[in-house]
């Protein structure tokens, strides 16, 4: 049975389902982040070690400004009300991403991650204003700045994803065949899963049939 240290998740479908039953994209997002607090259960409950969640890539800035302030003014409210009871599960939140946000956000971000550092239950990464493209540039310009040699130890040091296992799994919903820039370098040999479901209707049962599914599978990792 295959080890589950750390489970990546691209959370695809929210506007949709917003749009199809709420006539609405924000309210898609809304109800995203119920699914959200669930998966977090499901994730203690399976004793994995890292979630990483894609929240908000570096495309996304191309959305209506109405929606993109929507989302932050979710995840401020989110951080605000709920990172207390994080902290007091032992759960740290790390930000793997760009912080370009404002002021007020960039501050809940760097308080929350401060206050949580320590916590050893769950780790989670929140991919926020992220790009894996932009993120392994940012390593190549580290490794010449210092003069170091281009090889996989160096190149994975200089990650933000740094001291974290490469996933053993990624999840997409939303019913769509793509990873969209996200952990490129580290998803090389990650099973993946794409649901059909949009991400707010997908739920704990799902969340625990995909596990139970990649503890089957037989990794080769290049091996026979």
């Amino acid at each position: 049975m295959n080890p589950l240290r750390h489970v990546a998740i691209i959370m695809d479908g929210n506007g949709r389902w917003g749009l199809r039953y709420k006539n609405s994209r924000n309210a898609g997002h809304k109800a995203g982040l119920n699914t959200v607090e669930k998966i977090l259960k499901e994730t203690v409950k399976n004793k994995i070690r890292f979630l990483t969640l894609y929240a908000f890539s570096t495309e996304n800035w191309k959305r209506p400004k109405k929606e993109i302030n929507y989302l932050f003014d979710l995840l401020e409210n989110f951080l605000i009300n709920r990172i207390e009871e994080l902290h007091k599960q032992n759960i740290k939140l790390k930000i793997i991403g760009f912080k370009n946000f404002s002021p007020k956000l960039n501050k809940l971000l760097s308080l929350s991650e401060k206050k949580t550092s320590k916590n050893k239950k769950l780790q989670i990464n929140l991919a926020l204003n992220y790009g894996s493209k932009t993120e392994l540039i940012h390593a190549f310009k580290k490794i010449y700045k210092n003069k170091e040699r281009v090889n996989e130890k160096n190149i994975s040091n200089y990650l933000q994803t740094k001291d974290i296992p490469d996933p053993d799994l990624l999840i997409r919903t939303g019913n769509t065949k793509r990873l969209s820039n996200f952990l490129l370098w580290q998803l090389a040999y990650s099973e993946i899963f794409f649901e059909k479901k949009l991400w707010p209707d997908f739920n704990e049962k799902d969340f625990n049939r995909v596990i139970k599914s990649y503890k089957k599978i037989k990794r080769n990792f290049g091996n026979i």
